[in-house]
């Protein structure tokens, strides 16, 4: 994934989280599917806003679970499956008007 790091990623609506043994399960009111997500991938999905900067989600990641160094790759891989899976709504950033 090319992946445009000042995109400003955001979790889908309707998406229920709950905790189970080692890690969460998500699932969407209009999607039979359930999604486990390790505690990583759950964090990632938690602080997509639509607010914080991509850019910002490796160092987020390292802080909450004390890691040596912001894992980018690992985060940009997680936010391509959870957009594929449909748990993150478009990456695209807002056109921009003019008047």
């Amino acid at each position: 994934m090319n992946m445009d790091w000042n995109q400003k990623p955001q979790r889908a609506p309707g998406i229920e989280m709950n905790e189970v043994t080692d890690g969460f399960v998500a699932s969407r009111q209009d999607d039979a599917r359930i999604h486990y997500l390790n505690p990583s991938a759950a964090f990632i999905l938690e602080i997509c806003d639509g607010a914080t900067a991509a850019s910002e989600l490796p160092a987020l990641l390292a802080a909450a679970f004390d890691l040596a160094a912001p894992p980018v790759e690992d985060v940009e891989r997680c936010l391509a499956a959870l957009m594929n899976e449909g748990l993150l709504v478009d990456l695209a950033p807002p056109t921009s008007r003019t008047p």
